[in-house]
């Protein structure tokens, strides 16, 4: 995580890294294994394409968060340090590799992202599905929580991968609609939404989720109105966290966002009936995953 790149401007220099959002590395033998296994099975992951600030705790207690189909991502968006161009063909095997992966790993809770592939004709569902059903087929009662690209709206895409029976269907909407041509270019904050309300629509009965990274330049009441927008449309967890910038390649920090704020944001949140809500500096789309979805078990 590059807070310093020692090249800005003046109105760029970064700001000073707070001690609430360091983090340090945890180096242990279940780290190890965790990391052995993911190289073993050739897999990618979004805890390190996107240097995500967890992903020692995470590792050291045995998880991941599997990212699907290569890595290289068709957008360009200006936060993600997930390397961009034109990816390559789907590894057809790779829905069974992470399968066996997470058998390892004696995963009950498995969460799969993906890069974006407007390249393929379903956007890439299909892999989707067949990651899931090889999850299914592989580990007995395991729960699956995905969190899927826009699919550039497509319901159809979103009903291929419904149809495979996940846990969870998240997709987060990132930041406010104000923010989304400088942080997000080639999404729409609409058609996130709508993507969230489709899910809804097919499966009445699925638990949807999205989150937001704060600290880009938003305003409280911009956040309140992003949150508003997901419970009309009926979005049952959310998760708040800090934006921290991965490589000097994305957009700086505009403001460190402090844990009385995240708490009073997070007060909100519970105040207008989401089921589940997670908000913190270092809270990110999967990080305890697994224990936030079994509080509705």
């Amino acid at each position: 995580m590059v807070e310093n790149p020692g090249n800005e401007t003046a109105e760029e220099k970064p700001l000073r890294l707070p001690e609430w959002v360091r983090r340090s590395v945890l180096n242990t033998e279940e780290n190890r294994g965790v990391r052995k296994i993911l190289k073993d099975k050739r897999l990618n992951t979004i805890c390190e394409s996107g240097r995500c600030p967890n992903k020692g705790e995470c590792w050291a207690m045995g998880t991941a968060t599997f990212m699907l189909m290569g890595p290289l991502c068709t957008r360009t968006c200006k936060f993600c340090s997930v390397n961009k161009g034109l990816p390559g063909p789907l590894d057809e095997d790779e829905p069974f590799r992470i399968a066996q992966a997470a058998a390892e790993m004696g995963l009950n809770h498995v969460v799969l992202t993906s890069v974006n592939r407007d390249d393929l004709p379903d956007q890439g569902a299909g892999h989707f599905s067949r990651t899931i059903r090889a999850l299914y087929d592989t580990i007995p009662g395991v729960a699956v929580e995905v969190l899927t690209p826009d699919f550039q709206g497509r319901r159809d895409c979103i009903e291929i991968v419904l149809q495979a029976g996940p846990t969870v269907y998240n997709h987060n909407v990132e930041t406010v609609p104000r923010l989304y041509r400088k942080v997000r270019p080639g999404s729409k904050y609409p058609r996130s939404l709508s993507v969230l309300n489709m899910a809804k629509d097919i499966n009445p009965d699925i638990h949807t989720k999205s989150g937001l990274m704060l600290g880009l330049g938003e305003t409280e009441e911009e956040i309140k109105a992003v949150l508003d927008d997901l419970r009309l449309i009926d979005c049952d967890f959310l998760t708040l966290g800090q934006y921290l910038r991965p490589t000097r390649d994305q957009l700086p920090v505009q403001r460190y966002v402090t844990p009385e704020e995240f708490k009073k944001l997070g007060d909100y949140a519970w105040t207008l009936g989401f089921k589940m809500v997670h908000s913190g500096p270092l809270v990110r789309s999967s990080y305890h995953a697994k224990e936030l979805a079994g509080q509705l078990s």
